[in-house]
C-alpha cells in the first residue's frame, strides 16, 4: 500500500512538472513577440507607429532589427525617428502603378528599414525598445503585415514573419499587423432651403398655388359658418310659440 502511494505521488509530480513546463515554455515566447503600436490606423491618412521589440534571450542582446514593408501596400512617405545609439538605413523598390502623394507621382517606395545598435545601445535581457516610424498616405487595404527579423548578439535570429490566418490561432512567429479602417465620410452640408433651390418660375407657381389654397380654405370656413348660423336660427324658430291672431 505504501509503495502504491509513493508511485502515485511520483506520477502526479511528474505530470505537474510536465504541465508547468508546457505552460511556461510556450506561453512566454508567444506573449513577447515584436508588435506595432498602435495596432490601428485610417486609410488615406498618416500615422505614427512604433515597432516594439522585447528581448527574449536570457544571455544575448538584440543588436539589429529589420522591418520589411508589405509589397501589396506601398507607402509614399516613410520617415524614422532617431533612436539613441542606433543607426538606421532604408532600401527602396520600384512601384507600378506609381503612388500619388500631394499631387506628385512616385515610382519608388521604401521597402525595408534596418536599425543597427552601436556601442552599448543593444536591447539587453529583460528590456525592450521602440522604433518609431511615420508613414502615409496609408493604402486602401484592410491591413499591413510587416515581416521582421530580430538579430541577437550571439548570432541567433528571430523571424517574426508569419501572417495571421482568419479564424486560426496565432502563429508561432507572428508578424506585426497594422489594421487599417476606412476613412469616415465627411459630414454633409446642411440641406438647402426651398427658396435657395427654386427658380423664379417655381416661385411664381408656389405663390399662385398658395393663393388658391388660401381662397379655398376661406370659402370652406365661410360655408361652415353659414351652416352653423342656419342651424341655430332653425332651432330658435322651433322653440318660439306662434303668435295667435
Amino acid at each position: 500500500m505504501t509503495r502504491f502511494r509513493r508511485t502515485a505521488t511520483a506520477a502526479a509530480a511528474l505530470a505537474f512538472t510536465a504541465a508547468a513546463t508546457a505552460v511556461l515554455g510556450f506561453a512566454g515566447p508567444a506573449s513577447a513577440h515584436v508588435t506595432v503600436n498602435p495596432k490601428e490606423a485610417v486609410q488615406g491618412g498618416y500615422a505614427r507607429v512604433a515597432f516594439r521589440v522585447p528581448n527574449e534571450s536570457d544571455t544575448a542582446s538584440t543588436t539589429k532589427l529589420e522591418v520589411t514593408l508589405p509589397e501589396n501596400a506601398p507607402v509614399g512617405s516613410v520617415s524614422t525617428m532617431p533612436v539613441p545609439g542606433w543607426t538606421v538605413a532604408t532600401e527602396k523598390r520600384k512601384v507600378d502603378p506609381p503612388i500619388e502623394v500631394h499631387g506628385s507621382q512616385l515610382t519608388e517606395a521604401i521597402s525595408k528599414i534596418t536599425w543597427t545598435a552601436t556601442g552599448d545601445a543593444a536591447v539587453k535581457p529583460g528590456q525592450f525598445q521602440e522604433f518609431p516610424v511615420s508613414m502615409g498616405p496609408l493604402p486602401k487595404v484592410d491591413s499591413m503585415v510587416f515581416k521582421v527579423l530580430q538579430t541577437y548578439s550571439d548570432g541567433e535570429i528571430s523571424r517574426w514573419i508569419d501572417p495571421p490566418a482568419p479564424g486560426a490561432e496565432e502563429p508561432e512567429h507572428p508578424a506585426p499587423v497594422l489594421t487599417l479602417a476606412a476613412a469616415a465620410a465627411p459630414a454633409g452640408a446642411p440641406a438647402p432651403s426651398a427658396a435657395a433651390v427654386s427658380s423664379p418660375d417655381d416661385d411664381d407657381d408656389d405663390e399662385g398655388n398658395g393663393l388658391a389654397v388660401g381662397l379655398g380654405v376661406a370659402g370652406l370656413v365661410a360655408g361652415l359658418a353659414g351652416l352653423v348660423l342656419g342651424g341655430l336660427a332653425f332651432s330658435r324658430s322651433r322653440r318660439e310659440p306662434v303668435a295667435k291672431s
